[in-house]
């Protein structure tokens, strides 16, 4: 199946069915008069989140949606059908984004989600809601409100705990393939991941959804290599894990190059709990490696993790940091007056 991780649709709720123009014929009954029933309820455009979908590839062949507008009353005051709602599926995760793609209409974290995006227009009013002291045969009827119609724009952000960054060739889907079930494909070249690769962690009776991204080059905020697109992808995770290449010619100024591109996009990446880890430290002697590791702790200010993908040297120790930043710590439950009650997670 094919990633889409953007798509444009049109939308439109159902027009309000009208109101009938009907007269009472009835045998045995003396005065007639106007009962026109109202017109129905136009269907109304409904997003949900479903589990089981994470590409929006369906969107690029099917690009307009329409609700069923409402039926017209009749006589005997009886009121239209109202027309069916219209439900869209959507994966967990997307955004519903104004055309301009300023704005956040609706946003879906969670399966089951259910959200009226649009409500159909109301039925028009039939001649025997007009029947007055004055007006005792109106032939007047409301036609029907119409829906609501836009073009909007799909944005999947995959929802994962631990996002994967680094350079092209940092070794990032060899990490992910070592350490999770996916299937990521591996090359000696730059940009051999093109779309984002998600992957489920099992480590120590703990699981957890690591996403990696196509990696970023110096430039990607301004559209360079692949860009910073797929950047939207870990804007939800709680921790980053930063792979760097201990064979690249300067790793701390590998690493400062991901670190401002990060900082180009914005959306809080910056602040977010970062692990760095030295990758394909087995190609290098302990002495080099211990070199690179303190140089590239200078940089980024925080412990260095030398590892490897391919061997599996060092990831254990690094799975444990992840699950110690992803999880939420302990805190001690305490009654009114302060004593302690038990442990518990929040």
């Amino acid at each position: 199946m094919h990633f889409l991780d953007q798509a444009k649709i049109y939308v439109r709720s159902g027009t309000g069915g009208p109101g009938a123009v009907s007269f009472r014929r009835e045998k045995y009954i003396e005065y007639g008069g106007p009962d026109g029933g109202d017109g129905g309820k136009g269907g109304d455009i409904v997003f949900e989140a479903v589990p089981g979908l994470n590409t929006l590839i369906d969107f690029r062949y099917t690009q307009h949606f329409r609700a069923q507008r409402g039926k017209g009353g009749a006589g005997q005051n009886k009121t239209g059908a109202g027309g069916d709602d219209l439900v869209i599926k959507v994966p967990v995760g997307t955004q519903i984004l104004s055309e301009d793609k300023e704005h956040v209409l609706l946003d879906f974290t969670k399966a089951g989600e259910r959200k009226i995006f649009m409500r159909g227009g109301d039925g028009g009013r039939g001649n025997l809601s007009y029947k007055s002291s004055t007006n005792r045969a109106p032939r007047q009827h409301g036609t029907g409100w119409p829906g609501d119609e836009a073009w909007v724009w799909l944005r999947l952000k995959l929802l994962a705990d631990a996002g994967l960054v680094g350079l092209p060739n940092a070794g990032k889907s060899t990490f992910i393939n070592a350490v999770t079930n996916a299937k990521a494909k591996v090359g000696a070249y730059a940009f051999t991941t093109t779309r984002p690769q998600l992957g489920v962690v099992r480590h120590k009776s703990r699981e957890f959804v690591l996403a990696d991204i196509p990696g970023l080059i110096e430039g990607a905020a301004d559209g360079a290599g692949i860009g910073d697109r797929f950047l939207g992808h870990i804007e939800r995770c709680q921790v980053l894990l930063h792979l760097v290449d201990a064979e690249g010619t300067d790793p701390a100024a590998a690493y400062r190059v991901v670190r401002d591109e990060l900082e180009a996009y914005g959306a809080g990446l910056t602040d977010k709990v970062e692990i760095v880890a030295l990758n394909k430290a087995d190609l290098l002697d302990d002495e080099l490696t211990a070199a690179l590791g303190a140089e590239l702790s200078a940089a980024s200010g925080a412990e260095v993790f030398p590892i490897s993908g391919a061997t599996g040297q060092g990831v254990d120790a690094v799975l444990d940091r992840l699950i110690e930043a992803i999880e939420p710590p302990e805190q001690l439950n305490e009654d009114d007056d302060g004593d302690t009650l038990e442990w518990s997670p929040v």
